[in-house]
């Protein structure tokens, strides 16, 4: 991390600026007893003493019980009842032809469009960040029916979608959970969609994940030696987060799956569980994909590293009435 993003003032600066957008948060903040300025950096230290009183229905201990009773009551087909139902044990599903041929190639050629517009938000020169508030048809696929109404059943609230990535090739991501980028207070209310935009082979670097660990506890920024203060981030706070995740991970003998998808499906994973992107084992690959970041409504949501409350733009920016 750079020094000059290192600086904490930057992000107070910047939440500012977008003093009307986090005013939104004002009402949230109220239910869970946070007093804080919502232009304010907010970190789990912050939550440590707020009213806790909205876990996740599928992260209580009797949380397969409860989705076996509910599943039966629901509207989905039972091909998707039947891939949701251990949902709660292992923190994902998987779901085969999410997405149609056709929704795809729409999606593949409007990143393209965005590209030659200059439209294309990149992050790190690989992915492409946020196409959903540059274009109509990938916001529009990206919260069709048929994926949100799952992922509120999933989270038990109404979902809104907060982030689009768009890669062309493999992250080659060490293994991380997504609440350390994506926050919740209370932890849990973020759920994501990984979707295949082409066949995906075992050589590009596909994703890994490790079923079942998203009951561990999650690891937070007092959980590990981040070597941040007061006015400061950590120089190297994200690898030495990404180094207390591997500890984590060997000393529960986690077991790898890697996910080698066909063109059109989607892996649903829960908010904690680990995963990462393989090594890239042929760079003339592409792994063509796109994953989308839903929070719930109705709870506070940030950045655990560099504190930051999330900002909502396109679609889900305005205020609930």
């Amino acid at each position: 991390m750079s020094f000059f993003k290192r600086i904490k003032a930057v992000y107070w600066i910047n939440n500012l600026l977008n003093s009307k957008k986090l005013d939104c948060n004002e009402d949230v903040y109220k239910k869970y007893g946070l007093t804080k300025s919502t232009k304010d950096l907010i970190s789990s230290k912050d939550l440590n003493h707020a009213k806790d009183i909205d876990t996740p229905w599928l992260d209580k201990s009797d949380a397969s019980e409860q989705l076996a009773a509910a599943l039966p009551n629901t509207n989905f087909s039972e091909d998707i009842k039947n891939k949701i139902k251990t949902f709660a044990q292992d923190g994902y599903a998987i779901l085969e032809k999410a997405y149609t041929e056709n929704e795809v190639d729409t999606i593949l050629s409007e990143i393209e469009r965005l590209k030659e517009a200059g439209k294309a938000k990149h992050r790190d020169d690989e992915r492409i960040i946020f196409a959903i508030h540059n274009s109509d048809e990938i916001y529009k696929l990206a919260t069709k029916p048929h994926i949100t109404s799952l992922l509120d059943f999933l989270l038990g609230k109404k979902v809104k979608l907060f982030q689009s990535l768009n890669f062309e090739h493999g992250s080659a991501q060490r293994a991380h959970s997504d609440t350390i980028h994506m926050t919740t207070y209370p932890l849990g209310y973020l759920v994501a969609v990984w979707v295949a935009l082409e066949d995906i082979h075992p050589d590009s670097g596909p994703l890994f994940y490790y079923p079942g660990s998203q009951k561990l506890p999650y690891v937070l920024n007092d959980d590990y030696q981040h070597g941040g203060n007061y006015f400061m981030l950590g120089k190297n706070a994200y690898q030495q987060y990404e180094d207390a995740i591997q500890q984590v991970i060997e000393n529960n003998k986690l077991k790898k799956e890697i996910f080698c998808p066909k063109k059109g499906d989607a892996f649903i994973w829960h908010a904690n569980i680990l995963h990462g992107g393989s090594p890239i084992n042929n760079p003339d690959l592409t792994r063509k994909s796109m994953v989308l970041h839903f929070y719930a409504e109705d709870v506070i949501c940030y950045h655990e590293i560099t504190q930051r409350p999330a900002i909502f733009n396109g679609a889900e920016a305005h205020c609930p009435s």
